[in-house]
């Protein structure tokens, strides 16, 4: 028989998982400290955000946990999964974006989250979901391949399939489609997580939770230092535009969120606190900016190339 889905466990390994992320970015900044923001849902539930600003590595850093319930479901949920129309839900997760100073510093985000929906007299429907995904600006070959193969090496015990179907479920996901083109250079992307059963699936969501840092802060560790100008500033506040133009445009938890009278200010969170557009931009040919669209934007197989 399979285990029923702790609530319970979930809970609280998310919220220790805000408490380890925060403290472990803090120290990696070395400046700037998270404040806290507890909120409530007028409908069921809350969270609490936690926001670092002007930190002397992150410009702003933002990791939110929620856990809101409802007693009907958005139409965003019930779209694609019309057996969850008239049943309670609660959906809980820790979500996280990283917008640092300098260009050479990618942003990252990352979230693992949990739903489940109840009707009485019949089994809940419940699932997992979450990744991690890097947004260079200025890309490094040996820091895509850090990052990529940290997500292998998590996912190996749970299968050789997992991280090439999650990797390129990433990929397909974070896919600008009015711009044709990635908003990175990928991750980990995985949803609707229900098989084989409640322990396996709660421990795979728990390794992606874990191995965020792992993957990111060594790379933080290796860029922080590299000198910047406003040439590089520019760059990064126009590519910033286009992690805008995803959340904005084609991001389901952004959705999600809304759709669900969620707290606007945290669930906006992940935009940057500086973004510019720029009609007409094209980089200078064979210039460090261009070497991002060619060789780090189209999908690669990180891992499968000579290193």
């Amino acid at each position: 028989m399979n285990p029923l889905p702790d609530i319970d466990q979930v809970k609280a390994f998310l919220l220790s998982l805000q408490d380890r992320i925060c403290q472990q970015l803090a120290a990696a900044d070395g400046r700037a400290q998270f404040k806290q923001d507890n909120w409530v849902r007028e409908e069921g539930g809350g969270g609490q955000s936690r926001v670092l600003t002007q930190g002397a590595v992150f410009e702003q850093a933002g990791v939110n946990f929620s856990h809101v319930s409802g007693a009907t479901l958005p139409a965003s949920a019930t779209a694609h999964r019309p057996e969850l129309a008239g049943r309670s839900f609660q959906a809980m997760g820790v979500s996280l974006v990283i917008h640092p100073l300098s260009p050479y510093i990618p942003t990252s985000h990352a979230n693992v989250r949990f739903f489940i929906a109840e009707k009485p007299g019949e089994d809940p429907v419940w699932w997992f979901g979450g990744g991690f995904d890097l947004t260079p600006y200025y890309g490094f070959e040996e820091d895509a391949r850090h990052w990529h193969q940290t997500a292998a090496d998590l996912c190996a015990p749970f299968g050789d399939d997992v991280y090439p179907k999650y990797k390129k479920w990433c990929d397909d996901y974070f896919f600008i489609k009015h711009r044709n083109e990635a908003r990175g250079i990928g991750g980990l992307f995985f949803d609707d997580l229900n098989t084989p059963d409640f322990n396996q699936c709660f421990a795979f969501m728990q390794a992606v939770g874990n191995g965020f840092t792992e993957a990111y802060l060594p790379i933080v560790e290796k860029r922080k230092a590299l000198s910047w100008g406003e040439r590089e500033r520019q760059f990064q506040l126009y590519r910033r535009g286009r992690y805008v133009e995803f959340n904005l445009v084609w991001d389901r938890g952004t959705l999600f969120g809304l759709q669900t009278g969620g707290r606007t200010e945290s669930i906006l969170m992940s935009m940057p606190p500086l973004v510019r557009w720029e009609y007409g931009f094209e980089p200078e040919a064979d210039s460090p900016e261009a070497a991002l669209y060619r060789d780090f934007l189209p999908t690669r197989d990180w891992l499968a190339e000579t290193k």
